[in-house]
């Protein structure tokens, strides 16, 4: 299986709670005014990778707390996504996803390999940047209206329970 990528970033504390390796997928629908990422839209750029290659490569050691997909827009790619997550899920790793998507939008999309992602995620960061939002007092997000959703408990309440950073 195939993914392609915007970039990699070893070690990140911005993407993520805790020292995260952060994947950058690539292409994006959203298209958000005042994106940190717009070299990511295009869907025919990046690099692509074969996924166990990508994962062999990684460099995972034991103070990486997890992956963060981001973007572009992971959920374009989901089969390939959800491959990356089941790897690091197999290394005790957490996996946090940044969605354009509202929650419900990513709940009631038809492709089952959306939902099996949404089920790999620890954390999902939903919504699409709204430049007039913007802020830069918010933990691990750029606008106010973009929520870091708790997966397992907004899942099994059905409702959206927020992360809450410690």
């Amino acid at each position: 299986m195939k993914v392609n990528l915007a970039g990699i970033v070893n070690e990140s504390i911005t993407d993520g709670a805790g020292l995260r390796i952060t994947l950058f997928f690539q292409g994006c629908p959203h298209r958000c005014r005042g994106c940190h990422n717009p070299h990511t839209w295009d869907i025919q750029g990046g690099t692509t990778y074969e996924v166990d290659e990508l994962c062999a490569r990684l460099k995972l050691t034991p103070i990486i707390r997890g992956v963060t997909l981001s973007g572009g827009e992971p959920f374009l790619q989901p089969e390939a996504a959800a491959a990356i997550a089941r790897f690091f899920i197999q290394q005790r790793k957490d996996v946090w996803a940044y969605t354009g998507y509202c929650w419900q939008a990513l709940l009631a999309h038809p492709d089952a390999s959306v939902r099996d992602l949404i089920e790999l995620c620890d954390v999902i960061v939903d919504g699409p940047y709204i430049q007039a939002q913007r802020s830069l007092d918010l933990p691990f997000r750029g606008s106010c209206n973009q929520r870091l959703i708790a997966v397992q408990p907004s899942l099994q309440q059905g409702r959206v329970v927020e992360w809450q950073t410690a």
